[in-house]
């Protein structure tokens, strides 16, 4: 319930009168779906630590760079943010709920070949966005050599830790040193994607969610959730259709790059753990990492490098390889509840419970600490690898350390947000960037709403004469209705509406207005409609 009353505060006017939980990781995120008195769902995400907190900002700046004319290119849809209210330091987000249901990776394997075929023209359409996406929202461009530098990076500072078996660590650096695998044409990448990301409808993806990672680097990245799948012919089949639907090139090693960076992951899973300071985590990864390293024993792995280690086998073809699925770190705390309403006949008119769990144990982000592990070979413990500057980069580990930063001098220009910004946020916007955002406009559905309002109030002579009469505006509120700047007009867009003005006249005698006589939000805020249910 308290996410409900965080929904009605970033949302003024939303009426909830349901809730129910929504998949997530619940170690990082609280979440939940909010039916309102209209019928109509928002989703609510609420970050448990800093650096969730940090995951939502970005995403914002994401979405943000998703134009109109992106957005209608897509064959899917991608979130809207309706609004936020601060939370404490961190500040809580409302999005217009999407349709579709997201599947476990055994049932979305089993799906027809319809959905199967959508899948892989989604992940090509994400590819073959253009690098302005990744600029807009100043996130990093990687070229195909500092993607891999960066790699070994952390791959030394996973070494720190002392505890990813030594057989993990020189294949990893093996397939790492091996500058012919490393050979792709860089591409708009998701990041976070995996099955959990995909909603599905009948046979059809109809959105992609989780924009928390994008940046442009590895395509590989977003495949390395199929080598979870354990099922050769389900990967092979999205493989196909993506290479059928994407227009850019794709690289020969795509699927050996991708089940490295599934391995991979698990030791990123440790770091983390050792960076929060969690130790359900830490304990999660290393009985993750030996699981792998038993596989590798036994079976001999996916197929990574393109030539064997010193010492080693040769690697089996992909097609003859008999090993299990990588496993994928952090599945675990997704929530149980699938967001159903409740159904059991009793009290139908009250909302369901959120069971998402909480993070327990969890503190901030802090920095990795760079402690060096002796070699001590009656304990099993390797040697940290020698550090690999990379020129103009500093070394990284797989979470980005937040740096101090000076508060925020201006909010967002959005007029979405009931509050203004404070303290520190991952992204800055310079001058040029705010210009863009407006020009572009981000929001188009709200900009439509005032439009809608004057095309309305100009187009009847009787409706301008029945809202002279009708009562003034009150200027109290602290949300009053604008659209986003144009840069074609001089007005600015904190500006608040004029007693006078047609919109404000025809807002208040609208006849659709509540009981009290106040317009819902869906009058002042057409454009923030949700699809319906």
């Amino acid at each position: 319930m308290e996410l409900a009353a965080l929904a009605t505060a970033a949302v003024p006017g939303l009426s909830p009168t349901g809730v129910a939980a929504a998949a997530d990781d619940a170690r990082d995120f609280t979440s939940a779906v909010v039916i309102d008195s209209e019928g109509h769902r928002w989703r609510i995400r609420s970050p448990q630590h800093q650096e969730a907190a940090m995951r939502l900002e970005t995403e914002l700046q994401v979405l943000r760079g998703f134009s109109t004319g992106i957005r209608a290119e897509l064959p899917f849809r991608v979130p809207s943010v309706a609004g936020a209210v601060r939370r404490g330091e961190m500040r809580t987000f409302v999005y217009n709920h999407l349709p579709g249901t997201s599947l476990e990776l055994s049932a979305l394997a089993q799906q027809p070949q319809a959905v199967i075929e959508d899948i892989g023209r989604t992940i090509a359409a994400i590819h073959d966005l253009d690098e302005a996406v990744v600029d807009n929202a100043d996130l990093p461009r990687y070229s195909a050599e500092r993607y891999r530098q960066r790699r070994l990076n952390e791959l030394d500072q996973a070494a720190t830790t002392g505890e990813i078996p030594a057989l993990l660590l020189r294949r990893w650096e093996h397939a790492m040193e091996d500058r012919d695998l490393w050979r792709f044409t860089p591409a708009v990448t998701h990041g976070d994607l995996h099955e959990d990301s995909l909603l599905i409808e009948g046979e059809r993806v109809m959105a992609v969610t989780g924009w928390t990672d994008l940046h442009s680097g590895d395509p590989a990245d977003d495949f390395a959730w199929l080598t979870a799948a354990g099922d050769a012919e389900f990967t092979e089949k999205v493989l196909a259709a993506y290479r059928r639907h994407r227009t850019g090139e794709v690289d020969e090693h795509l699927m050996r790059r991708a089940a490295l960076t599934a391995e991979f992951a698990l030791a990123q899973w440790l770091v983390r753990g050792h960076a929060s300071e969690n130790p359900e985590m830490i304990a999660e990864a290393k009985g993750l990492l030996e699981q792998l390293k038993t596989d590798i024993e036994t079976y001999g792995g996916q197929p990574i490098a393109l030539t064997p280690a010193e010492g080693e086998a040769p690697v089996a073809p992909a097609e003859v390889q008999d090993s299990r699925p990588v496993a994928r770190a952090g599945a675990a705390a997704t929530v149980a509840d699938t967001g159903e309403w409740a159904d059991s006949g009793e009290d139908d008119d009250e909302p369901a419970v959120i069971t998402d769990a909480a993070a327990s144990g969890r503190s901030n982000h802090e920095d990795v600490r760079e402690e060096v592990t002796e070699d001590h070979d009656q304990t099993g413990k390797v040697p940290a690898f020698a550090p690999r500057p990379l020129p103009g980069d500093e070394p990284t580990g797989s979470i980005p350390v937040i740096m101090d930063q000076p508060p925020a001098e201006e909010p967002l220009p959005d007029r979405i947000f009931e509050e203004e910004d404070e303290g520190d946020l991952p992204i800055h916007p310079d001058e040029a960037s705010e210009r863009r955002a407006k020009e572009k406009h981000f929001f188009p559905a709200v900009a439509s709403a005032s439009s809608a309002a004057s095309t309305e109030s100009a187009s009847s002579a009787q409706s301008a004469s029945s809202a002279q009469s009708a009562a003034p505006v009150d200027h109290a509120d602290p949300e009053p209705s604008s659209s986003p700047a144009s840069p074609d007009s001089p007005e600015s867009p904190d500006s608040p509406e004029s007693p006078d003005s047609p919109a404000s006249a025809d807002s208040a005698a609208s006849p659709e207005a509540d009981e009290d006589g106040q317009e819902s939000i869906y009058q002042r805020h057409p454009g923030l409609r949700p699809p319906a249910a």
